[in-house]
């Protein structure tokens, strides 16, 4: 039997794994980190209400429960054509009949971003963004100012939905410690319209959250600069924080850049809509890596990305048998997630069709709090998984 080798341990790579071992296949993951991280409950690390163990399944579980093998290093080369993966270590893998590149994306770095913080970057930022909050909860007032920047060469890459998750959870958070009035909450963004891909309805809706929960908006002016104190703007402005939460917008992992792939003018993979690569037989990328296909609103989400992973799992099953059947991701496109705010949430979706953003008070956040706790324990085979989910 021919073996499959995966990059990667995110969403993506994880679903991928699951999905070969439920056809048979051998199956090597190799991921940098020691375990799968569900970034989308992560946004309750910053207010307390979660910590990274809460958010966390040691990926030496999952490859027990699974089936598949585990390697925890880093990857530091990948040679397309001979199917060469260094690693950190200086061990040298060259022996896979198939690959999958789900190692993620990189983020653009702007000037001085290392002032500011990622609930999207790595898993240690959200635990350092509780630390500071609360050091400013005991000083008893200050300035929070928390945003995402843009790819002007790709759009899918832009990840705004978490900022916006934060930044109410935030404000919920300093009401029940009866400080909200102490406290200056501003949003900020280099871009005019800030979360257009959800729909005009969506912007006029999140415009009225705004006005609700006094949160300020900075949008329309280049970032230039993040600064201890604030960030400055190419409008010749600077917006004063204590502080900063930035999610920079994703462009290609630097590892892939370098492979001797195709790779588009953000830097990531260029597929067709079965993930495959032309030119490159049994080499396919999926998830972050992969430069997605669709209509200019199209983003990049986890649960698209596990669509390309059980769709790649199938075509490679499929491959194997030499029978030509094929699934793609294109029928998949959409936007859907249940934006948490603290107190409540709001239902997105957006497809060619429809754009709609529909509030769930009270009662969508328990049920992305119930997802968080679906996404566990299904991942760890403790209950069944739902079709499609």
């Amino acid at each position: 039997m021919k073996r499959v080798l995966i990059l990667g341990g995110g969403f993506a790579g994880v679903e991928v794994a699951i999905y070969l071992r439920k056809q048979g296949i051998e199956t090597t993951l190799i991921s940098d980190r020691d375990y799968f991280y569900i970034y989308p409950t992560s946004i309750w690390i910053p207010t307390g209400d979660a910590t990274m163990s809460d958010v966390s399944i040691p990926l030496e579980q999952l490859a027990k429960k699974h089936g598949f093998n585990l390697i925890v290093d880093a990857v530091t080369s990948f040679e397309a054509k001979d199917k060469r993966v260094t690693l950190a270590s200086g061990r040298v893998i060259d022996d896979f009949d198939y690959i999958v590149l789900a190692i993620g994306q990189d983020k653009i770095k702007l000037k001085g971003m290392e002032n500011s913080l990622s609930i999207c970057g790595k898993p240690e930022e959200a635990v350092e963004l509780h630390k500071r909050l609360e050091e400013l909860v005991k000083r008893g007032s200050g300035k929070i100012a928390m945003g995402f920047g843009g790819n002007p060469k790709d759009t899918s890459a832009v990840r705004g939905g978490p900022a916006f998750e934060v930044l109410f959870n935030v404000h919920n958070f300093l009401k029940k410690r009866k400080l909200r009035d102490k406290f200056e909450l501003t949003f900020f963004a280099p871009m005019e319209k800030p979360g257009q891909k959800m729909g005009d309805k969506a912007l006029i809706m999140m415009d009225k959250m705004f006005k609700m929960t006094n949160i300020k908006k900075k949008v329309g002016s280049k970032i230039v600069e993040f600064e201890k104190d604030g960030i400055r703007f190419e409008d010749g402005t600077k917006l004063e924080s204590d502080l900063t939460m930035f999610i920079s917008a994703g462009k290609g992992h630097h590892i892939l850049e370098k492979s001797g792939l195709p790779i588009s003018e953000a830097g990531f993979v260029i597929t067709n809509e079965y993930n495959e690569i032309d030119g490159f037989d049994g080499i396919y990328a999926i998830g972050d890596s992969a430069s997605l296909m669709g209509p200019k609103w199209r983003a990049k989400q986890g649960h698209v990305a596990e669509v390309m992973a059980r769709n790649v799992a199938y075509n490679i099953f499929q491959k194997m048998q030499n029978i030509n059947s094929k699934h793609s991701y294109l029928d998949h496109i959409n936007i859907l997630c249940v934006m948490d705010t603290g107190d409540g949430a709001a239902f997105v979706y957006r497809s060619d069709s429809s754009a709609k953003m529909i509030p769930m008070p009270i009662i969508g956040h328990w049920m992305k709090k119930g997802w968080g706790w679906y996404c566990r324990n299904s991942k760890l085979g403790k209950i069944p998984r739902i079709p499609g989910m």
